[in-house]
């Protein structure tokens, strides 16, 4: 590989043992590596796949502006697993995340990445068969993101979001598009109808992972959107359908795809595998934003709330100033009586 000549042996040979697809019952051999794929928590001896796999997540900031052209002939499954790794390391953005998309994905960890609405777009085109997708802590993923992830991938039925104050802000945000649209039922139960009727509300969601969600967002969720269960327990199953792995607040969405993975690998990045949680850490929130952004946000959500009243009361001082100025000006009323008394001749002609 042309652009890999300079890059130490290591680095080198790790990268021709990965483009040679390892054996059917390697870890990061599976075309979908899901957190369902394997036995949760049995621990293996590591694999030499896996050992390849550590000597490019160590060197990931050496190599990733070449990442498209290294990582074009390995499974999938392997650059899943690259992928998590990039996302610990704090190297997760839109142009690592489109170099190594694969359609055979159905789990997909973004949080706290700097992946933003146009990756989110381009990946959830490619990836039409998510069926789990953590956005938490992502503050530069908006509602338009949310809504083209819902758009192309339609057996998407775990979301995980929240986490920050902007991501925070999103979530509330997407309520209007979680809930479905009616129209022409006739009174029918919306939980009866064909997806055709639904409109385009998020017809696949069935689990909504948002452990700050506020009251008034809970409520509105359990009245109008009773199909989707919000912060379920692991112990607990919903209508009678078992919580998915993806579910659990307790385990992170990409735990699995690193369980062979030596925790060094990003470790040099300050993120030990022990010590990461599904939704905040003790790093994440040194990296919250400032005091002044947090009123900035909170700001403009009373801003827009308020804003229909204000209109109101314009309008109301409006005339009543009107008003006022007919009562205490003659010029003033005189030219009412006049407007008045050409519309009555108007009319009657």
């Amino acid at each position: 590989m042309e652009k890999t000549k300079s890059a130490p042996k290591d680095i080198s040979s790790a990268i021709e043992l990965l483009q040679i697809r390892p054996p059917r019952n390697s870890v990061a051999s599976s075309a979908s590596i899901t957190p369902l794929s394997l036995p949760f928590g049995k621990k293996k001896p590591q694999r030499l796949v896996s050992l390849c796999i550590g000597v490019l997540g160590q060197h990931l900031e050496d190599i990733i502006s070449d990442i498209s052209e290294i990582a074009s002939e390995f499974p999938a499954g392997i650059k899943l697993v690259l992928l998590a790794i990039a996302r610990r390391r704090q190297l997760l953005n839109d142009n690592v995340l489109l170099a190594l998309a694969e359609n055979l994905w159905e789990t997909l960890d973004l949080s706290g990445s700097d992946v933003t609405d146009i990756g989110l777009l381009k990946v959830s085109q490619i990836c039409t068969n998510l069926r789990a997708v953590d956005i938490s802590r992502c503050d530069k993923i908006t509602v338009a993101g949310v809504t083209y992830l819902f758009d192309h991938c339609r057996s998407l039925a775990t979301l995980r979001c929240g986490g920050s104050p902007r991501s925070e802000f999103t979530a509330r945000r997407c309520l209007s598009i979680l809930k479905p649209k009616l129209d022409n039922v006739d009174g029918e139960s919306w939980e009866e109808l064909e997806s055709m009727d639904i409109g385009n509300g998020a017809q696949s969601l069935r689990w909504l992972v948002w452990p700050k969600i506020d009251e008034d967002s809970k409520i509105i969720l359990a009245t109008e959107c009773p199909r989707i269960c919000v912060n379920p327990q692991a112990s607990i199953g919903f209508r009678g359908v078992r919580v998915p792995v993806e579910a659990m607040q307790s385990v992170t969405l990409d735990h699995v795809v690193v369980e062979d993975i030596d925790p060094k690998t990003w470790a040099v990045s300050g993120i030990s595998h022990a010590q990461r949680t599904p939704i905040a850490s003790a790093e994440d929130a040194a990296l919250e934003m400032s005091i002044a952004e947090k009123f900035r946000l909170a700001f403009i959500e009373r801003d827009a709330k308020l804003a229909p009243k204000r209109a109101k009361n314009a309008r109301q001082h409006r005339r009543r100033a009107e008003k006022e100025l007919l009562m205490s000006s003659t010029s003033a009323k005189s030219v009412a009586l006049a407007s008045q008394a050409g519309k009555f001749l108007h009319n009657r002609s």
